[in-house]
């Protein structure tokens, strides 16, 4: 098992809404956004994991954790400018932004808006919105299931999540993504809640892809259920300066599916995928904005595998 620090929660001012935030390491900023039902948590196993490499900033969305509730009305717009804000408030400039899930519409979203902002984006089990890369039935019922859930007391949650959790997940894990559900459930965030299931819904993200000239990295899992490969190469076929790595599931790793996206607790794993981040990173921060410079998807695993230090850099992708 692997050594977790908890980082201090701090918090802001941001148009009236309270932001609360978790930051770690020094070096360029690279900012983690969440997925749905969840918060910066979520991001502890990175925090910890980059800080020496980054300046690692995760926010709890507004309606999310600690920060401010926020009407259900809130779209992907709305925490599209919220973002902005929150990094102009901490002076974050030209950051790399890693989204999860719903936290990757938001990033993309969030490009739409503020284009002149990230460095880069590195999408993770990511979706043009619900809507933009699922059929219309689907959508409509995830839409429902999520709001079913809504109200549920915590005991419940799980029974309307089912294959989130497979049989290598330990008891320790299961309390560690319900206690995050819960905290972060209609019953605490009415209105958040209900925004994001709303904004995930509706939002269809498509006609971003194509207008995206800031590196980006693609990040799924081959066994990923809830945001599968053919989403990726869909997303990768419209973004012109992306690259898309898979993570696949070797007989001795040891992988738990949460959503769809997993937890990976083998080592070797967790140091190509975590090279292969930093690596592409850094290769872009050396490119000019204007210039950006792709490297060949195959080059930069094969330099990963090279490498034999011992790497703590954990790779932990949640709901």
């Amino acid at each position: 098992m692997y050594d977790i620090v908890i980082m201090d929660r701090r918090e802001t001012e941001v148009s009236g809404l309270r932001i609360a935030y978790r930051q770690a390491g020094s070096g360029p900023p690279l900012v983690l956004l969440h997925g749905g039902v969840e918060d910066s948590r979520a991001w502890t196993r990175q925090l910890e994991g980059l800080a020496d490499e980054f300046t690692v900033l995760a926010w709890d969305a507004p309606g999310c954790g600690h920060s401010t509730d926020v009407p259900e009305t809130w779209r992907l717009a709305e925490f599209a400018d919220a973002l902005s804000a929150w990094l102009h408030e901490l002076n974050v400039d030209y950051p790399h932004v890693l989204g999860l899930s719903w936290g990757s519409s938001v990033a993309l979203e969030f490009y739409r808006r503020h284009s002149a902002v990230p460095a880069s984006l590195i999408l993770a089990s990511a979706y043009a919105g619900w809507a933009g890369s699922l059929p219309p039935e689907e959508v409509a019922v995830r839409h429902r299931s999520v709001l079913a859930e809504a109200d549920l007391p915590r005991e419940e949650l799980s029974k309307g999540w089912p294959g989130v959790f497979s049989t290598a997940a330990t008891p320790e894990l299961i309390e560690e993504v319900m206690s995050m559900a819960a905290d972060n459930s209609g019953l605490v965030h009415p209105g958040g809640y209900r925004a994001i299931a709303h904004s995930m819904a509706e939002a269809d993200l498509r006609d971003v892809l194509p207008q995206i000239r800031v590196p980006a990295l693609l990040l799924y899992g081959e066994l990923d259920e809830r945001s599968p490969l053919h989403i990726a190469k869909d997303l990768r076929a419209q973004i012109p300066t992306c690259l898309l790595y898979t993570s696949d599931a070797a007989d001795d790793l040891l992988c738990v599916d949460l959503g769809g996206s997993r937890i990976i607790k083998n080592k070797k794993k967790f140091q190509i995928l975590s090279i292969t981040l930093i690596m592409f990173i850094v290769s872009e921060s050396s490119s000019t904005h204007e210039h950006p410079t792709i490297f060949d998807t195959v080059d930069l695993i094969s330099s990963s595998k090279q490498v034999t230090s011992e790497c703590y850099h954990i790779v932990y992708f949640s709901k």
